[in-house]
């Protein structure tokens, strides 16, 4: 289900940003729980894909130094991702991986929450196994923990996920 970065240009600027599916204008419990867990309160973020920039906006009033343009190599401490994997294609991930890996500094951590494949039915993005999860990403990052979640926004009941805990080797 991968789209063109103009069709989802296109979707924002013809919506109300209110009404999508993946929508919370508060930032995503998974991730707050995982920032304070691992002590993350200050660092540098990359906010990847998460929607309309409202969690950018919290990690910002938590206090959180917030990028969101090109980036030089071990540049970030922290990478969360709440939408940007499971819209790509299975032979696009593991340049996915090289990416965040090359973004992130050493031990830098990378916190992703994706579609599980425990989600039924086949609209919106890929559903990903927590086995498939764990090979895109083994190599090159210490995988902590990945656990079965849900996707807080406008569906209800909410999405069936998973949210991974990486650290960066």
């Amino acid at each position: 289900m991968s789209q063109p970065t103009t069709w989802w240009e296109g979707l924002y600027a013809s919506s109300d940003v209110a009404n999508l599916p993946w929508y919370t204008p508060d930032l995503d419990e998974d991730f707050e729980r995982a920032l304070t867990q691992r002590r993350l309160q200050g660092k540098r973020i990359l906010d990847l894909g998460t929607g309309p920039a409202t969690h950018a906006m919290n990690l910002a009033k938590h206090g959180y130094e917030v990028v969101t343009s090109k980036l030089p190599a071990s540049f970030v401490d922290v990478i969360m991702d709440r939408g940007v994997l499971h819209v790509l294609p299975p032979e696009k991930r593991s340049v996915y991986a090289d990416t965040v890996h090359r973004i992130l500094r050493p031990h830098g951590w990378l916190l992703l929450k994706c579609f599980s494949d425990k989600q039924p039915g086949t609209f919106g993005p890929y559903r990903i196994a927590a086995k498939e999860l764990r090979g895109y990403f083994a190599k090159k990052f210490e995988i902590l923990s990945i656990a079965n979640s849900t996707f807080q926004g406008t569906l209800k009941p909410n999405p069936k996920a998973l949210f991974a805990t990486f650290r960066r080797r």
